[in-house]
């Protein structure tokens, strides 16, 4: 720790540094950029992937928390800056350092109105370009933006700052699509998009030349909400992200106020966490197969895999009373104890699933058209992944080990064995066949804890008003499609003064564009289908 904080301050002498597990750099808006390519070229620092970026109103100015981590090295860096003053707020961009940066920033600008010098593209990325103010500041006043059903906004323009050789910040507009190109729109409704998600494709012929993702159709201002809300309330919000990862996501909410408080968890109530987490992986998974199937015309696999996802969520409608918002982790534990026939029902579970999975194998992973539509389509290297910052299933198709269960292991997947599931194809071919073997690894996990269910108290009891101590706290998870964090900024409220949810949704639709350039536009169907994105996920 303390070389890092040497190395750092080597590069930025007056940068300031705290100690403790993730350190804290502050830094002024000048000397940022110095250590950003530092921190992602020094051999000596390897920070590789820019978790997430969390805009910040600080009061008197706003900013940005970066939170990085190396791949190479396993340590984690956040890096505080502050923009000069609220009226002109500027960062230099670090989108050609990171590529995740690119989205992100353009959300950070959409909700703060920083804006990021030599960012290709300052459109905003999820409210309507004529949209008046920035949501997430705390002077924001929603009267500025009455209902309005006419625009004359445009999305083939993106305004740009520059740099000039003379070290001015002057304005330009950059032209998304020329006039001359033909652009077809898929979206916003489209089934292949998997939601309401619209992308804007610039086609020669068959060909893909350019894919402009247009996000914000059902954004529903979960983050600004939060903070309204006092910390139970907001648990029942991170159910309507990723729906189909209620659980993962309520979990590392759950996970970071606890942290914060110094809160315990009984071992009953992890073991019971995990064993649903694992369940709602292999549910994500199952519905993952039935619809990427579809999308490529095998209409009898979607059948297939939508009966055997009943199978578990009838489990988890006995449990939790829904089937697919559950509402079931609380602060301190569970909400209830598992009904008397649970154990049993995932013990048949487990024996059911494998000959269920060689049905799917047969059906359509042999098939030679399904082999010729994924094989060699929408190739993602390591690197890039690394880069875009995309998890998950995707990321290990492309040989990243970034499970958050191997790498910072919570809950008890410390006291199971399991393999983490990596490819070197990073086509859409090796990101289907991740899911189905990720299934098999679940089945594992499962088989270890079912039947070691430790007696106890399913949940502590806290008191009626939780207010955590003053400071940053965030945590992940593993989420069905990959790293889920959360990231409170607390007053010592009763509300958070910030909440983040870092999307694993964002990273993937953000690479659509290039894993498609220079493909058929029937393959942006399979390579969207492979990514597995849930939109409400990253529309938050």
């Amino acid at each position: 720790m303390s070389s890092l904080k040497e190395h750092i301050l080597k590069i930025v002498p007056e940068a300031e540094v705290s100690e403790g597990e993730v350190p804290v750099v502050n830094v002024s808006p000048g000397a940022f950029r110095t250590l950003a390519i530092h921190l992602r070229e020094d051999a000596g620092l390897q920070f590789d992937y820019l978790v997430c970026m969390t805009g910040m109103d600080f009061g008197e100015n706003l900013g940005v928390y970066y939170r990085f981590r190396s791949t190479v090295l396993r340590q984690e860096l956040t890096v505080r800056v502050e923009t000069v003053n609220r009226e002109q707020p500027e960062l230099m961009t670090v989108a050609d350092l990171w590529a995740t940066a690119e989205l992100n920033e353009r959300e950070v600008f959409d909700f703060f109105g920083i804006r990021f010098i030599n960012h290709p593209d300052m459109r905003r990325l999820f409210l309507r370009n004529d949209w008046v103010g920035h949501p997430l500041r705390k002077d924001y006043d929603p009267a500025l933006n009455d209902v309005r059903l006419h625009s004359d906004e445009t999305l083939d323009t993106a305004p740009v700052l520059e740099v000039t050789e003379e070290g001015v910040v002057e304005e330009k507009e950059n032209v998304v699509f020329g006039d001359s190109e033909y652009v077809v729109n898929i979206g916003p409704q489209h089934p292949a998009t998997h939601g309401v998600l619209r992308f804007r494709v610039s086609l020669e012929g068959e060909m893909v030349k350019k894919v402009d993702v247009n996000c914000g159709y059902i954004h529903r201002g979960i983050e600004k909400m939060c903070e309204s809300m006092t910390y139970p309330q907001t648990l029942a919000l991170t159910d309507r992200l990723d729906y189909l990862s209620a659980h993962q996501n309520r979990h590392a909410l759950c996970r970071c106020i606890e942290q914060a408080m110094g809160l315990e968890v009984p071992e009953r109530a992890q073991y019971i966490r995990t064993i649903m987490d694992e369940l709602t992986r292999v549910a994500s998974h199952l519905l993952f197969w039935s619809t990427f199937c579809m999308d490529l015309g095998a209409l009898t696999a979607f059948f297939y895999g939508f009966r055997d996802r009943e199978k578990i969520l009838n489990l988890l409608e006995e449990t939790c009373g829904g089937r697919l918002i559950m509402n079931y982790n609380v602060i301190g534990g569970v909400m209830a104890d598992i009904h008397p026939r649970f154990v049993e029902g995932v013990k048949e579970f487990i024996r059911y699933l494998p000959g269920a999975m060689k049905e799917y194998h047969e059906i359509f992973t042999g098939n030679v058209i399904a082999r010729q539509r994924m094989r060699g389509i929408g190739v993602l290297s390591r690197d890039k992944a690394v880069s875009f910052g995309v998890t998950g299933p995707s990321g290990r198709a492309s040989g990243w080990a970034c499970d958050v269960r191997k790498l910072k292991p919570y809950a008890v997947y410390d006291k199971v064995a399991f393999d983490e599931v990596l490819r070197e194809d990073g086509d859409v071919f090796g990101r289907y066949m991740v899911r189905l073997d990720e299934i098999t690894q679940s089945l594992r996990i499962l088989e270890q804890l079912i039947d070691n269910i430790p007696a106890g108290p399913y949940s502590v009891k806290t008191k009626p008003v939780v207010k955590l101590p003053e400071g940053s706290y965030f945590t992940s998870v593993e989420a069905s499609r990959g790293e889920f964090g959360v990231l409170i900024e607390s007053r010592g409220e009763k509300n958070p003064y910030r909440l983040k949810f870092r999307s694993p949704g964002l990273p993937l639709v953000s690479v659509v564009d290039t894993l498609a350039t220079g493909n058929k536009i029937a393959d942006l169907i399979a390579i969207g289908g492979s990514l597995d994105y849930v939109v409400p996920d990253i529309d938050r």
